[in-house]
Order: C-alpha cells, then sequence, then structure tokens
C-alpha cells in the first residue's frame, strides 16, 4: 500500500514528483513526463504496490479543465498498467472529481462517512484517541465533555481528532500532560463544520 496526498495544483509532473519522493527514487531535475511515469511504475511494480491511496482527492478540481481530464487519464493508466487498486479520499468535492472520468468512476464503490452520534461507539473512538495520544498522564473525560465534543465537530471525524489533537498540544504545552473536561469546555474550534463531511 503506498499513500500520498493529492498535490495541492494538480498536473502530471507534481504527481509523479510526489509519487516518487515518497518512493524514496531520486528525480533528475529535467526528467520529462514520461521518464518519471516510467521510473514511477518500474519502482511501484518492483516494490509490489498493490492498492495507492489519494486524499485530499478534491484537490483535483484546482486545476483546469484539461489539467483535470489528464489527472484523471493518468489515475486510470496507473490503475490499468499496473493492476491495482485505487482507493481515494476527499471532501463531498471528490464525487465530482473523480465523475470527470465515466470510466474511472466506474470502478469506484463510493461511500460516505456517517457523523458519529452519541453512543458507544462515540465513546470507544474517543477512548481509543485518548489511549494512543502520547500524554504522560491518562486522560479521562466525563459524558458532559462527550457531548461537548460531539456538539463542536458537529461528529465530523477529521474535526474529532483535530480537536483531540489540540487539545493535546494544549495539555503538553500547559504541563498538565492531560485533556481535561475544563480544557474542553474551554476550546475553540479552528475549523469549518460545513467545509467537511464526516
Amino acid at each position: 500500500v503506498l499513500a500520498m496526498e493529492m498535490v495541492s495544483r494538480p498536473g502530471e509532473r507534481r504527481f509523479y514528483g510526489e509519487l516518487l519522493s515518497l518512493l524514496g527514487a531520486p528525480q533528475a531535475p529535467r526528467a520529462d513526463i514520461a521518464q518519471m511515469e516510467q521510473a514511477t511504475m518500474r519502482i511501484m511494480k518492483a516494490i509490489g504496490v498493490q492498492v495507492l491511496v489519494i486524499d485530499e482527492v478534491h484537490n483535483i478540481l484546482a486545476g483546469t479543465y484539461r489539467e483535470q481530464r489528464i489527472v484523471l487519464n493518468m489515475l486510470r493508466f496507473l490503475s490499468n498498467r499496473l493492476q491495482i487498486s485505487l482507493v481515494c479520499f476527499g471532501v463531498s468535492d471528490a464525487r465530482e472529481a473523480i465523475g470527470g472520468d465515466v470510466q474511472l468512476a466506474r470502478r469506484f464503490e463510493q461511500l460516505t462517512l456517517n457523523r458519529w452520534a452519541a453512543n458507544e461507539d462515540f465513546e470507544t473512538l474517543i477512548a481509543s484517541i485518548l489511549r494512543n495520544t502520547p500524554l504522560r498522564r491518562s486522560s479521562v473525560l466525563t459524558p458532559k465533555s462527550l457531548r461537548r465534543i460531539l456538539q463542536i465537530t458537529d461528529g465530523i471525524t477529521a474535526n474529532i481528532f483535530q480537536m483531540l489533537g489540540s487539545l493535546a498540544i494544549e495539555a503538553i504545552e500547559s504541563g498538565t500532560e492531560h485533556i481535561t473536561d475544563s480544557a474542553v469546555e474551554a476550546w475553540v474550534p479552528a475549523f469549518d463544520t460545513e467545509a467537511a463531511f464526516a
């Protein structure tokens, strides 16, 4: 499995450059796209990549129509040539980005992550995140704090992780070394709950 983030302004050169960098391959500064493509495919095949995970796939839409088509064709080409699976993540615009290529879109099963609700699964998620947060003291939150987290994050997974990560940093900087109920209550979000979907 090879995981990457879609470059902010998509294009073949930047995409292959990012892949080659992730693969630890040296890049000739004057290599043309065909050389970069061949090097990428040769290395991915040699190390046995079977799945390419692409986060922020909605970034495809930052390009012109022509650039979008080129990137989508490139993804289809890589999938066909290397016989690998593509797994793409992004906000709701990701559907539109992938939908720009009908053949490619048919290969994807589109799933939407449901927003978290106040239930045992949510409590388990929070407990797991807190347990794996590198703080010196364990963090135990009250049901009131759990409801507050759900309210602030709107149940969106990325927002939950961002909030708890931010609270962990605050705990380290303050020297408390654990996330407290009062910190949860006082926390002010830095994300836009409308910008993401679960």
